[in-house]
């Protein structure tokens, strides 16, 4: 018979195990579900959105205020480049303002948020200008994705090592005003992103004061091949849908952050507004397919 100290031993070391593969086997998006209620960042030691596969944010348990880093970082995880004084909720809405005379992150908003490294990820949010929005000459807007080094501003991903899917508003005159894809990629033709000629609606113009439904999807390529994919969608209307080569770097293939940029610009005077103006995100859905 084993003494009695040792057996002991024996149970308290079984019981720590059975705990220790509990929690082991426990989902990552189980054990720390993405809350868009007034909790503090504070109790949030691990990005939601890096372990997440599926997390959503609609502002409606948010009070009507400034809406802080704290409630930013609680919100979406470990967000970068956030700027309260230009975040604001409004009647379960994150508005975020366009500064007048000040382009880029100058004078909007240029949040990158850290989610686990993917494949293949797919998002919907709505999007609403304000009903006495300066269009001027366009920006950049809304949810978008980032891969490996994550291209944007006039850096091309001819280099293999990374790319983005982001949109933009564009205004190219009188009565015509919309949305168009703004893509970094391994094959772009220019320095700056790729709208390969679409655009949101295909006639007409956007309307200030309606809401519109985004849905993107992303899915990386593998080494030089030509299989990725890029799509987005608007109201139901498929404005691209196509095969794509983000990158010739495996090791920066994988989908890394999804970006929140909001800004005016451009680079030239003309992209600017002599008013401040306003724009209106809800019911953000993120989803890591594989």
């Amino acid at each position: 018979m084993k003494p009695r100290s040792n057996m002991l031993t024996v149970m308290v070391t079984a019981t720590l195990s059975l705990v220790v593969t509990a929690f082991s086997c426990t989902k990552p998006n189980e054990a720390f579900a993405p809350s868009s209620d007034n909790n503090t960042a504070a109790a949030k030691d691990v990005s939601a959105a890096a372990v997440n596969s599926t997390w959503s944010v609609n502002w409606d348990n948010r009070t009507t205020g400034t809406y802080s880093s704290a409630d930013a970082n609680t919100d979406f995880g470990n967000i970068s480049g956030w700027n309260a004084s230009r975040a604001y909720i409004s009647n379960g809405s994150c508005r975020i303002t366009l500064l007048k005379n000040a382009l880029s992150g100058a004078g909007g908003l240029i949040g990158n948020i850290d989610v686990a490294d993917g494949e293949a990820y797919e998002m919907d949010y709505d999007i609403r200008f304000h009903s006495q929005f300066d269009w001027s000459r366009g920006g950049k807007v809304g949810f978008g994705f980032l891969v490996g080094e994550g291209n944007t501003g006039g850096d091309p991903g001819w280099d293999g090592n990374g790319g983005s899917l982001r949109l933009m508003w564009y205004s190219s005159g009188p009565g015509r005003v919309y949305f168009q894809p703004y893509v970094y990629y391994k094959d772009q033709p220019g320095d700056f992103g790729d709208t390969f000629g679409k655009s949101y609606p295909a006639t007409g113009s956007l309307n200030k004061g309606q809401t519109y439904h985004v849905h993107l999807y992303i899915k990386s390529n593998t080494g030089s091949n030509k299989n990725g994919h890029v799509q987005i969608v608007i109201d139901g209307t498929v404005v691209l849908d196509t095969d794509i080569r983000w990158t010739t770097n495996d090791s920066q293939r994988l989908i890394k952050k999804v970006a929140f940029h909001t800004f005016r610009g451009g680079s030239q005077t003309y992209w600017q507004s002599d008013t401040d103006g306003y724009i209106y995100y809800d019911n953000l859905t993120v989803h890591k397919i594989n």
